[in-house]
């Protein structure tokens, strides 16, 4: 992989990270079950692509 290609993965796994942990704080402050469950399911989502991300390394 690239000098290029790694900053890439880095940037990425930044920002799935800090998605994951927005979703994750947003779910738990949030009173309506349905919505806080769909910020539950982001968050499970970010954490997959998180897991891809660093499966490239």
């Amino acid at each position: 992989m690239t000098d290029k290609e790694l900053l890439y993965v880095d940037d990425a796994l930044g920002h799935e990270k800090f998605l994951k942990t927005c979703a994750c704080q947003t779910s738990s402050k949030l009173q309506d079950p349905q919505l806080s469950e769909y910020f539950t399911e982001l968050e499970q989502t970010h954490e997959e692509l998180l897991n891809k991300f660093l499966s490239l390394l």
